[in-house]
């Protein structure tokens, strides 16, 4: 059985947060789903997807991929102009990396220890 994971961010400004995810991302969305909705497929089965929706943008998005390149990753999109919010070290030497859109919303990339 397949399971697919699209997880939802609702923003308030589409094109400034399109070009914030496309710098964080590294690519333009997978697929524009509308004027106002891109997803970026992050692995095999799941996307995150960016949809203006002013009834729902508070800035409180939370999502984390778990990668094992985390060092090039976080080198890539610092090149790309964004630099992260904040870095955690979990006692068992996992690392988190942690960005936050224009409007607060949080996207962290977790790899295992350097």
């Amino acid at each position: 059985m397949t399971v697919d994971l699209f997880a939802g961010i609702p923003v308030r400004d589409y094109e400034g947060a399109l070009a914030w995810y496309e710098k964080l991302f590294g690519s333009p969305p997978t697929y524009v789903v509308s004027d106002t909705e891109a997803l970026w497929e992050v692995t095999g089965h799941g996307s995150i997807v960016v949809e203006q929706r002013l009834d729902r943008a508070t800035g409180h998005a939370m999502h984390t991929l778990f990668v094992d390149d985390l060092d090039e990753r976080v080198a890539g999109i610092s090149a790309r102009g964004i630099e992260p919010a904040d870095r955690e070290t979990y006692d068992n030497g996992v690392r988190k990396i942690i960005y936050r859109d224009r409007e607060g919303n949080e996207i962290g990339i977790g790899g295992p220890p350097a």
